[in-house]
């Protein structure tokens, strides 16, 4: 999209206001522009945090700064995420680690540390709802929010509130987010990902029409690589193509979905910003790298997960009333087993003694390839000390939380290592079970 320099806007700089005419910003020199005709009159956005596990890890650690990060692990692990440096080997989320190292063999390989993130998560969306209590999230890194009838609140449009808080998040989170500001949900999550990373783009009602016509159908958000191949099969590659198939003949060919996408080509999005989204469960799972039979092993992984999906439960302060455990064999067949609890938990303790009792049951001799863990049924958290029916479960709840903060303070690993050994109930022997 060309930029008028006639255009009203802003300095990305020093966020100074610009009249149109300016090539530079009259008040501090920059350059870095953002100019568009509807800047101060659209109000839906997309934030998204730019690639949010390698930029933390980055954060931490200033010498990863100009080396490519990949987060994830193990060799048949997939990557989770990656900095903007190994996608330029060709490294994205999802592929096979192996893939992704051969790819990026000098990559730094970083293990997830999902409570870390998750906590940064939630501090940036606190920003958010600072400015609109129309905050959408659609994972722990990005969200929809409405900023209409905020500008009395904020005396500012949206578009320099927006401004303000990337800022306010690059300075107190030390990490960068791109936004898409536009007039409905789908062209503003379309113009986060135009200016990638730290950037500010804008797609307004007069030029959505041209704009979208040359876009790939694989550019939209919710058409996968199976529903898009098939829609290039039929001839179906931009979204012009889908406009001159028509609201019937999409509707006919691919159901709900073909309507959808033919509303979409035209750049008509009624959804709106629902902040209330809950989320149905909280649930962490690993892939070994050789498939595995033995208790111990499978129990030691476990513990691993309990604690991941525990720190997540309980930086968002809530609890979960069912526990799920997953196992996928060797052959690839899947085993779900769950247990409903007395009470709602959010300790690892309680989820792994669950999980583990779940998990006696599945040690047959089964080789298993892959082992998850979680909570479902979530609600806010009120208090949790565990099984109140077992005698120590309050002492271990009390330990949990000592341990929670020693990690805080000092790093995870170690203290983890520790309780999950001396968390762990003794084992009687087969005979006597």
């Amino acid at each position: 999209m060309s930029v008028d320099p006639s255009q009203p806007g802003y300095c990305r700089t020093c966020l100074a206001p610009l009249q149109g005419g300016e090539s530079a910003c009259p008040a501090c020199g920059s350059h870095k522009l953002l100019r568009h005709p509807e800047i101060n009159t659209l109000s839906i956005a997309h934030i998204d945090c730019d690639a949010f596990f390698a930029a933390i890890e980055k954060r931490d650690d200033p010498s990863l700064e100009d080396k490519p990060v990949i987060i994830g692990g193990g060799q048949r692990g997939v990557v989770s995420t990656c900095c903007y440096i190994a996608r330029l080997y060709g490294v994205h989320s999802a592929m096979p680690m192996f893939k992704a190292l051969k790819a990026c063999p000098d990559a730094v390989v970083i293990k997830p540390e999902h409570g870390k993130y998750t906590k940064e998560g939630y501090r940036i969306r606190d920003m958010m709802r600072d400015i609109t209590p129309l905050v959408e999230p659609l994972s722990i890194d990005e969200a929809f929010l409405d900023l209409s009838g905020t500008t009395r609140l904020h005396h500012a449009p949206p578009a320099l509130t927006l401004l303000r808080l990337q800022r306010a998040i690059r300075e107190t989170v030390g990490i960068t987010v791109s936004v898409g500001l536009s007039f409905n949900k789908f062209l503003a999550k379309t113009a986060s990902d135009l200016d990638k990373p730290h950037g500010f783009a804008v797609i307004g009602e007069a030029e959505a029409q041209d704009f979208l016509a040359k876009r790939p159908v694989r550019a939209i958000y919710g058409v996968g690589p199976a529903f898009a191949a098939k829609l290039e099969r039929d001839g179906i590659r931009t979204l012009a193509d889908i406009r001159r198939q028509g609201d019937k003949a999409m509707a006919q060919r691919y159901g709900d979905m073909g309507y959808h996408l033919s509303r979409l080509s035209r750049g008509e999005d009624t959804r709106k910003v629902t902040p209330l989204r809950e989320r149905k469960s909280v649930s962490s799972e690993t892939t070994f790298n050789a498939d595995h039979d033995d208790r111990d092993v499978l129990e030691q992984q476990l513990w691993r997960l309990c604690v991941k999906v525990s720190d997540q439960m309980k930086a968002k302060g809530i609890s979960g009333s069912v526990v799920t455990l997953k196992l996928k064999t060797s052959d690839f067949k899947s085993r779900t087993r769950r247990r409903t609890l007395s009470e709602p938990s959010q300790l690892a303790d309680t989820l792994f003694r669950v999980g583990r009792e779940l998990l006696d049951k599945e040690v047959d001799g089964t080789r298993y390839r892959l082992i998850g863990i979680g909570f479902s049924d979530l609600r806010d958290a009120v208090g949790d000390a565990g099984d109140l029916l077992d005698p120590n479960a309050i002492r271990r709840a009390t330990a949990e939380r000592a341990m929670d903060k020693a990690r805080e303070k000092f790093g995870g690993d170690a203290v983890i290592k520790g309780i999950a050994f001396r968390s762990k109930p003794k084992r009687k022997p087969d005979d006597q079970r």
